[in-house]
């Protein structure tokens, strides 16, 4: 589990450039509002962005990863059956590779966002659970949101909010 981790997080840390810059508190409640949601978060807000073309080279090694043993566990069985049968078979393979990545990279995309909200998160609140108070933070955050609490005095206004709850 901590080795699994380990490589998420290097690869992660490969696939994305991450600002210098702290998230701010404004970004970090709409973002996790959006998280929540199971919208799609905008990334230039939480500071990170996808280097497109190491996301490919991570993609290609992981269907390399998949795709060699397969081949050589079936190649034996396919060449002896009617060629029609794996040109299909390499055209349909050819097909899921292609829209494999785009899974790969709304993944991969999802796993930043959770990573910088939750460190994020523990530096502007770090008394309060991500996983526990994010949605009671959001509602207050609507709240203030409602009433034009202005941005200096916002967490202020929600810590207030949180601990009369």
């Amino acid at each position: 589990m901590a080795r699994e981790k380990s490589i998420t997080k290097r690869v992660l840390n490969y696939i994305f450039t991450r600002s210098k810059q702290p998230v701010l508190l404004k970004d970090l409640l709409v973002a996790t509002k959006q998280y929540n949601q199971g919208m799609e978060v905008d990334a230039g807000r939480l500071g990170f962005r996808l280097k497109l073309s190491r996301a490919y080279i991570v993609y290609i090694i992981l269907v390399c990863l998949v795709l060699i043993p397969v081949s050589l566990l079936t190649h034996t069985a396919l060449a002896k059956i009617d060629s029609h049968i794996s040109i299909v078979g390499g055209m349909v393979i050819t097909a899921l590779i292609f829209m494999g990545f785009n899974f790969f990279k709304d993944k991969v995309v999802e796993l930043m966002t959770k990573e910088v909200i939750t460190r994020a998160w523990s530096l502007h609140f770090p008394y309060f659970a991500f996983e526990e108070y994010s949605k009671k933070f959001v509602k207050i955050f609507d709240q203030a949101m409602k009433e034009e609490v202005s941005k200096r005095d916002l967490q202020k206004y929600i810590l207030e909010k949180i601990s009369s709850i």
